[in-house]
This record gives structure tokens, C-alpha cells and sequence, in this order.
């Protein structure tokens, strides 16, 4: 049996997120992709890890927003509203997600993006922070 809670986003997957979302909050996008990645890699088969997908495409959206390349953006956004739909159908939400990760102004800003925007429709979610990972109380 597993360590971690198949279904809704736990404590457990939180605490493994820490250096991804020091990464992104740093600006250092590619390597919040990379790190976060591997931990997407690591948990088939659990719905949480959707969670981690939604964060390395945001990542990757910016970081091809910084670049100017609009294409690139524009779907890694696209993509990242879909995860954010099954989350919220399949009951991934947990409030570990609200508490540490503001979840519900991430979605709200990923959600504001349209489908098909302009370079400047990316300026609220580049200027977005997650909560430290230094002040989590996890």
C-alpha cells in the first residue's frame, strides 16, 4: 500500500513539492518543470498528481511567455485549464491546495487566461506567487 492518499491531494504531496515551487516562485520556470516533473512521473496512477501537471504547465507557460513565444504559452495554458477541470471533477481539491498553494487564485487566474490571448493576458499569472514553502506548516 502506498504512502500517499490516491484521490484528493494530501500533506504527503505538498512537502514533495517544495523545491518546484521555490523554483517557480524564483522565476526559475525550467527547472520548476524539471523537478516537478519527476515527481508527476513517480505517481501513476494517483489523481493528485494532476496537481503536479497543472504546475509544470504553468511553468512552461511562462516560461515561453518570457521567451514571447505566444504559441507555446498559449497551449501549456489551455492544457493546465483542462488539468484544473478534472481536478475539480475527479475531487482532487483538497485544503491542503487552498491553505498552502492559494488554489482557488491560481485557477481563478489560469481561468481568466483566454483561449486565445495576447502576450499581456499572461501578466496577473507572472506576477502570481505560491506561498513560501519556508513559512508551510505542513
Amino acid at each position: 500500500m502506498s504512502k500517499y492518499h490516491y484521490g484528493q491531494f494530501s500533506p504527503e504531496h505538498l512537502v514533495l513539492m517544495k523545491e518546484g515551487i521555490n523554483f517557480y516562485n524564483e522565476g526559475h520556470y525550467w527547472m520548476c518543470h524539471e523537478v516537478v516533473e519527476d515527481l508527476w512521473m513517480d505517481h501513476i496512477g494517483d489523481n493528485a498528481r494532476y496537481v503536479f501537471w497543472v504546475v509544470i504547465q504553468l511553468a512552461t507557460s511562462l516560461y515561453h511567455w518570457e521567451d514571447g513565444n505566444l504559441n507555446g504559452a498559449s497551449g501549456m495554458a489551455n492544457k493546465a485549464k483542462r488539468k484544473i477541470e478534472f481536478i475539480e471533477n475527479n475531487h482532487v481539491e483538497s485544503d491542503i491546495l487552498e491553505k498552502y498553494l492559494d488554489w482557488s487564485k491560481i485557477k481563478a487566474i489560469v481561468k481568466s487566461i483566454p483561449d486565445k490571448p495576447v502576450l499581456e493576458d499572461f501578466n496577473e499569472l507572472s506576477k502570481f506567487k505560491f506561498q513560501d514553502p519556508e513559512s508551510w506548516k505542513v
